[in-house]
């Protein structure tokens, strides 16, 4: 990001806090995290939280977009979907509320692993990976720094060791809606 950015970051849990935290340090300079809305620790479903706020979170980000640089930057885990159909969720979601869809030229960058994001950090860990077989967490969330400090060295190349998750490249899409420099392709 070339400029300073506000940054939202709404997600499910801690980890997927301390995997956003940690690429926005690496990305790029002058990333401030304004605020971190993540589901309260047992009070239901981090997806549900994360779909319940999006909404109000995109028009947030809409109503000062032209005032302040800033970004949002969502994280959800696709649990049984992959990342595609939990965008076409996001979106349905967005427009219930009448709102229009994320638009291409928006700061607004939506991450889905899947199955979860331990799905990620175990192929960041060198393990060849599937999206439906659960992982294991890792003991505390700061862990992942090794994770990223690879994901992001890999995008700095411009390309994921293969085989890669499907939803890993998508990511790695995503994260050029920030204004970051990655090159990594599908």
């Amino acid at each position: 990001m070339s400029r300073s950015v506000n940054v939202v970051i709404l997600c499910e849990d801690r980890q997927h806090e301390a995997f956003a935290r940690r690429f926005l340090a690496l990305a790029g300079t002058g990333t401030r995290v304004q605020r971190v809305e993540i589901s309260p620790k047992g009070r239901g479903s981090g997806e549900q939280f994360v779909c319940a706020r999006f909404a109000r979170e995109l028009a947030f980000y809409r109503s000062r977009q032209h005032r302040v640089e800033q970004a949002l930057v969502v994280v959800v885990d696709g649990d049984a979907k992959d990342a595609l159909a939990r965008e076409t969720q996001l979106a349905e979601i967005v427009m219930k509320a009448g709102q229009e869809p994320r638009k291409a030229n928006e700061r607004v960058a939506i991450f889905v692993p899947a199955r979860n994001i331990e799905t990620w950090l175990a192929y960041l860990d060198g393990q060849d990976v599937d999206e439906t077989t659960p992982y294991p967490r890792l003991p505390r969330e700061r862990e992942c720094r090794r994770h990223v400090d690879a994901l992001h060295k890999m995008c700095r190349h411009g390309a994921l060791r293969q085989p890669a998750p499907p939803s890993l490249a998508v990511a790695c899409e995503e994260w050029k809606r920030l204004g970051t420099p990655s090159r990594v392709g599908s």
